[in-house]
């Protein structure tokens, strides 16, 4: 059973991940409110938990949403991120771009409430 309480939103962007390490460019492949699945850049080496500065490069726009991640999931196709930290301006741009995509302001504001207070969701 799927216990996600955030929808995630099947999205094509540029994903930029970002570490001391090195940095890799990629694909996303859907954004939700407390993460992204992006597919695995070639020959990367990741591990459970590793944290990476994830940019969302926004396709015909200058937005970038940026955020810091751990990585959550891995198989040999994708890599799943859980999102520690995001700025003000990014929160606001993710906010729009699932608003829109959402088509559901109820469904937002659950979410948005879940997200600040993750023990009552």
């Amino acid at each position: 059973m799927d216990k996600r309480r955030f929808t995630r939103i099947p999205f094509n962007a540029t994903a930029h991940v970002v570490s001391p390490n090195g940095s890799w460019y990629s694909k996303l492949l859907d954004i939700s409110l407390k993460g992204a699945l992006i597919t695995c850049p070639q020959d990367w080496k990741v591990e459970l938990g590793e944290h990476f500065l994830l940019e969302v490069i926004l396709d015909n726009s200058d937005v970038v949403i940026s955020m810091e991640a751990a990585v959550a999931h891995i198989d040999k196709e994708k890599v799943g991120f859980n999102c520690i930290n995001i700025g003000l301006d990014s929160i606001s741009h993710l906010r729009r771009l699932i608003d829109l995509n959402l088509g559901s302001e109820e469904m937002l504001e659950r979410e948005l409430h879940s997200l600040i207070n993750p023990d009552k969701g």
